[in-house]
């Protein structure tokens, strides 16, 4: 997946193939996306680190399929922006991330629809511990008013919750992804841990 995407990616940013140099591999985000307003294949390594996270992260609220797609333009978005980066930051990780979640706003009815089949999963799991004469296991009951809990949430606590859980972000990264103060991160998760509480079996937004 990794080589398709790296492909897509050079065509839609024409610049040429992406070096994978180990001074690069030294240098911080900052320093690669400096270099890159002048040498734009510089940007690649930038890439190759944080594809993944990206991925991993869009996948989970939106299903394999668009993520394929937002995952490109995510870094697309990324690569024509970079002469706006705030480089005092090293790690881009939650930039890129945030943009992400901007993309995310866009396709509402692909993450409800990712919670549907995520509801259907938890259903199923249920239904196979009856016919099997077991009683469903208290955590699969959880399960299932978490994800009803989750869709129940605003978009605005929703995306903190799964920057915090899904994407492993700290309070201040999740600030800077979002563009909001630290203080918002808390309260916005906050609120989110109580309307959640009575559905967990673990710390699932715990850390």
């Amino acid at each position: 997946m990794g080589d398709t995407f790296r492909c897509r990616f050079q065509r839609e940013v024409a610049f040429p193939a992406i070096g994978s140099e180990a001074a690069s591999r030294r240098l911080t985000d900052a320093d690669l996306i400096a270099a890159s307003r002048t040498a734009a294949a510089q940007f690649g390594t930038v890439f190759e680190r944080h594809f993944e996270a990206v991925h991993t992260y869009l996948q989970r609220r939106v299903g394999a399929d668009l993520a394929d797609d937002l995952t490109s333009d995510t870094f697309v978005q990324a690569f024509r922006a970079r002469s706006k980066y705030d480089l005092s930051h090293y790690d881009a990780r939650p930039w890129l991330l945030g943009i992400a979640t901007n993309l995310v706003r866009h396709h509402r009815r692909a993450e409800h629809r990712r919670f549907a089949a995520y509801e259907r999963l938890v259903s199923r799991a249920v239904q196979s511990e009856y016919r099997e004469g077991d009683e469903p296991a208290g955590s699969t009951g959880a399960e299932q008013g978490m994800i009803r809990t989750l869709r129940s949430l605003p978009l605005r606590d929703r995306e903190v919750v799964f920057l915090y859980a899904w994407a492993d972000l700290s309070y201040a990264e999740i600030a800077r992804a979002l563009s909001i103060p630290i203080g918002t991160v808390r309260s916005r998760l906050s609120r989110a841990r109580e309307r959640m509480e009575p559905n967990r079996s673990d710390r699932a937004i715990e850390r």
